[in-house]
């Protein structure tokens, strides 16, 4: 593919107005290849370089791409590995280039979403956009009703408070990812957990410091996607439809949010200005005049 302006190729790719992507591009916002770009006369091959606005890449190139993988344990939920262990990429063998949405623990298994959609890694990521993520967690002992109740209500940790959404205990062993082997040995309970976050092992050590050490940690939703009946290792892409409800995440997350306005305060009726009405004059009846006249007594 010939190459092009850079702030062509983003205008194209549908990242902003010709205009905008210049103004991107002068404040240090655009990489190509990880190198920060400021000048606007550079060229780029949009089949070869990988371009990334904030930190998310662009799709410019062929088309988008959409796989989702069941992690298993053991493997690196990165692009690549400098010891050379094997990636979720090394799974799927895609002729393009996509990269892992989020993280999976090396001794977490499940979910991941291998794309080249910048738009939909961001609406997935970032917590403001508020996408659930849920996981399954066999965990020892039995989780108190106390003890759900103070993950719902924050857990602190040395980086901060850490908190579920929600959590529930599950009664014998979940249903909620039918192509995985799940057993529930002795003494040990599972666990649904839902976050809105994803730090870095955030619920091992949440249940670590409440006396619940993790056993095995699976994800089995994110936003809109479930892991279905996918055995660990196997990959699929996405369908029209879960394309579509991600591709709707990203519209939403284009429109402004109004800001809600303060409610006025009721307005006080004034009092009403009584009238005083004017009392009407009444006429005196004059006297009568009594007749009167010679021999009138």
């Amino acid at each position: 593919m010939a190459e092009e302006r850079l702030q062509k190729v983003l205008a194209n790719a549908g990242v902003a107005s010709r205009r905008t992507a210049e103004e991107m591009i002068k404040a240090g916002r655009v990489t190509v290849n990880g190198q920060v770009v400021t000048q606007l006369g550079t060229k780029v091959d949009p089949a070869r370089d990988m371009i990334a606005v904030d930190g998310n890449i662009v799709a410019v190139g062929a088309g988008r791409i959409y796989v989702l993988l069941n992690k298993p344990v053991g493997v690196i939920s990165s692009a690549s590995d400098r010891w050379g262990r094997k990636t979720v990429l090394d799974l799927v063998g895609l002729p393009g280039r996509v990269y892992p949405v989020g993280r999976l623990d090396l001794d977490s298994e499940g979910l991941i979403l291998l794309t080249n959609d910048g738009e939909v890694t961001n609406v997935l990521t970032h917590p403001r956009y508020g996408q659930q993520k849920t996981y399954l967690a066999l965990v020892r002992g039995e989780p108190s009703d106390a003890v759900l109740e103070q993950m719902t209500r924050g857990v602190e940790l040395p980086d901060g408070t850490a908190k579920a959404q929600d959590v529930r205990r599950i009664a014998g062993v979940p249903n909620s990812a039918p192509g995985m082997t799940l057993r529930k040995p002795e003494g040990m309970t599972w666990l649904e957990i839902t976050l809105l976050e994803g730090r870095k092992r955030e619920i091992r050590r949440m249940l670590e410091k409440l006396g619940h050490p993790v056993e095995r940690l699976i994800r089995i939703r994110m936003g809109p996607l479930t892991l279905g009946r996918l055995a660990p290792g196997e990959w699929r892409h996405l369908t029209p439809a879960e394309v579509r409800a991600l591709r709707a995440l990203v519209e939403k997350a284009r429109k402004p949010q109004r800001p809600q306005k303060e409610p006025k305060p009721a307005r006080q009726a004034r009092p009403s200005a009584r009238r005083t009405s004017r009392p009407t004059a009444r006429r005196n009846p004059s006297p009568r005049k009594e007749r009167g006249g010679k021999g009138q007594r």
